[in-house]
């Protein structure tokens, strides 16, 4: 017999479980209800605590007639941290910090997900998604929710809680929460300092998936593998190893990594506004 802990469940069976359609599940991981790890091959997987989370979401469905916007309130105001397999609750996970963050920071403005989610311009579904797992949006979207609350990615990500160390090791990088895909950023210096400086390891075709500005000035230098920037829209910069951009952070400037391979860049701001 499976044990508490390991079961995973597939699509079908999490779906009789719940006593829905496999298509009412996947229609609710679209809205944001529920999201389902997934296996090495890209297939679903619901753990038990998924499947009692079903049956809440097809209780409150069906019995209170709530649409999908007031389910996922009422699940966000009654859901518990949830424990990982080490026993180590959300709260106490530091890759959930940044969801947390910004789930506070709407609270603190009374705003509800649809609210925020449509002055951003995202789906109420994909901020569910930020806010209860920490991943699952691109550079951009992470960048204007910074700029909606006032604040910024370095800050929402914990880089300030650190203590400051004067030397940081090769390999001892503290890592951002992975919020997008395929994009590791590694600090290279720690606390409130007048720089930041990022270690970015770039996926194939990893990118910032739109341009965004912030005051400063910045600095990329490509350690390997080759990047694409582009500034104001217009200008188109390929860059390789060893070569290096300089400009000011208020141009509008998106990326992408467009090497067949990983790439590595040394990316400074200061002051530290993005």
């Amino acid at each position: 017999m499976r044990s508490m802990q390991t079961v995973r469940y597939k699509v079908a069976e999490a779906a009789r479980l719940a006593g829905v359609s496999a298509s009412t599940l996947r229609l609710w991981e679209s809205q944001g209800l529920v999201v389902p790890d997934r296996s090495e091959t890209g297939h679903r997987q619901y753990s038990a605590d998924d499947v009692a989370r079903l049956k809440r979401i097809s209780w409150l469905r069906s019995e209170r007639g709530l649409n999908p916007a007031a389910i996922r309130e009422a699940l966000e105001a009654e859901d518990p941290p949830a424990k990982s397999d080490n026993g180590v609750t959300d709260a106490d996970a530091p890759q959930h910090d940044l969801g947390r963050k910004l789930r506070s920071l709407r609270h603190g403005l009374g705003k509800t997900l649809d609210d925020v989610a449509g002055e951003v311009g995202i789906a109420p579904s994909i901020l569910s998604t930020l806010e209860r797992t920490s991943q699952g949006v691109t550079f951009k979207v992470l960048h204007d929710l910074a700029e909606y609350y006032g604040t910024t990615v370095s800050r929402l990500s914990g880089e300030e809680s650190h203590e400051a160390r004067e030397v940081v090791r090769s390999g001892e990088w503290r890592a951002w929460p992975a919020t997008s895909p395929g994009v590791t950023v590694q600090l290279l210096a720690e606390g409130q300092l007048m720089m930041d400086c990022h270690r970015f390891v770039l996926a194939p075709g990893a990118s910032s998936d739109g341009a965004y500005k912030h005051e400063g000035e910045e600095f990329v230098h490509v350690l390997s593998g080759r990047i694409e920037m582009v500034l104001d829209g217009d200008q188109f910069f390929d860059l390789g190893p060893g070569d290096s951009l300089y400009f000011a952070s208020q141009r509008q400037h998106s990326w992408r990594n467009r090497h067949d391979g990983e790439t590595v860049l040394l990316w400074i701001n200061t002051p530290p506004t993005f």
